[in-house]
């Protein structure tokens, strides 16, 4: 009976010392020091969490958003963020919240009519403006913060319309469509559809250089990406990617573009100029049996470059945290805690 109960012992020891290295070892380690706040969007959590930069605390980790929230952007002034408040199975959103930077309180929530299923939001440059993209009815819109009238609503005319990006130097919205596996070129001026790109199955992440002569896009079903020349509208080049390419994201200074493989685990870096894979990031937690032991495992998603170049920020859904890349080594240098399910990422500067 005493060996029993010194095994019964020794395996209790065991077992709550495993579990205090694995949560150890699971726990979010910030490093690093540069400025800014980053506003985290929770999924699952339906809530936003802030995160001081520089200071390297939680501002607020648990601001409430009322239904599950996706995508954020932030407006040229930095006063305000703007989330788009997606819905989950059962719920369908139809609207965009408005955060103060200030007070980093929820300031209005404008309702979208019958647009439902905001996903994508952009920032148009030196305005109140934002545009958005819905899933559901497959709109573009453009949102005036200030006044919270929709003041323009334009049909992509394909279906599961879910990212976008603008044109710097063109009045030119670019939309993805999952579904209909393509690009949608609107004319902010116009108000219209002026191209249907074709691209690979399931075209879901969308960027553009900072130049804006090209766009790429992964297609997440076929794991591929689609590079487009601005000037023809045409497809130039096809890529390789990791599995379920979810989104992308050039570096500051456009020489370089991060991919991130959400059923991989893993973050692309591709040499834009030469169009070939130059390093592959592998989050902990996917191949090794020990990392699976150790680390939830990996699904990389949402994508953000820090406006000095110097970081990017990767949201790692499945583990809760956001992963941070230094941008001159292209390797993951610490990560940050955050709410259930993590995804949109919004940056603002010091105020």
């Amino acid at each position: 009976m005493k060996k029993i109960k010194l095994i019964l012992v020794l395996l209790g020891v065991f077992f709550l010392t495993s579990l205090i290295i694995i949560y150890v070892v699971r726990r979010p380690s910030y490093t690093i020091q540069t400025n800014g706040k980053l506003y985290i969007v929770n999924k699952l959590s339906s809530n936003i969490t802030i995160f001081d930069l520089y200071q390297g605390k939680v501002i607020n980790n648990e601001l409430p958003i009322n239904i599950e929230p996706h995508e954020a952007t932030t407006l040229t002034n930095q006063q305000k963020v703007i989330v788009t408040n997606y819905g989950a199975p059962h719920v369908i959103g139809k609207s965009i919240t408005v955060i103060n930077t200030e007070t980093n309180k929820p300031e209005k929530i404008i309702q979208l009519d019958e647009s439902l299923r905001p996903h994508g939001i952009v920032a148009i440059p030196q305005s109140n403006k934002v545009v958005v993209v819905t899933d559901l009815s497959n709109d573009l819109l453009v949102v005036n913060v200030e006044t919270g009238f929709v003041e323009k609503k334009i049909p992509t005319q394909q279906q599961f319309s879910h990212l976008l990006v603008l044109h710097p130097n063109k009045p030119l919205a670019y939309v993805t469509n999952i579904n209909s596996n393509s690009v949608s070129v609107i004319n902010l001026e116009q108000d219209q559809v002026i191209k249907i790109i074709p691209c690979g199955l399931g075209a879901e992440g969308i960027d553009i250089t900072p130049d804006g002569s090209e766009i790429w896009v992964s297609n997440n079903e076929e794991n591929s990406i689609s590079i487009i020349s601005t000037d023809n509208h045409q497809v130039i080049d096809t890529l390789s990617a990791g599995k379920d390419p979810s989104r992308l994201k050039f570096s500051v200074d456009g020489s370089h573009c991060l991919v991130t493989n959400a059923a991989d685990g893993t973050i692309s870096v591709y040499n834009r100029y030469a169009k070939k894979l130059i390093k592959t990031i592998t989050i902990p937690g996917k191949k090794k049996l020990i990392e699976k032991i150790l680390y939830k495992s990996p699904r990389p998603v949402a994508i953000l470059t820090h406006p000095n170049g110097l970081y990017a920020f990767v949201a790692n859904s499945n583990a809760n945290k956001i992963e941070v890349i230094d941008m001159q080594t292209f390797s993951i240098v610490s990560s940050i805690g955050t709410g259930k399910i993590p995804d949109g990422l919004a940056f603002v500067e010091e105020n």
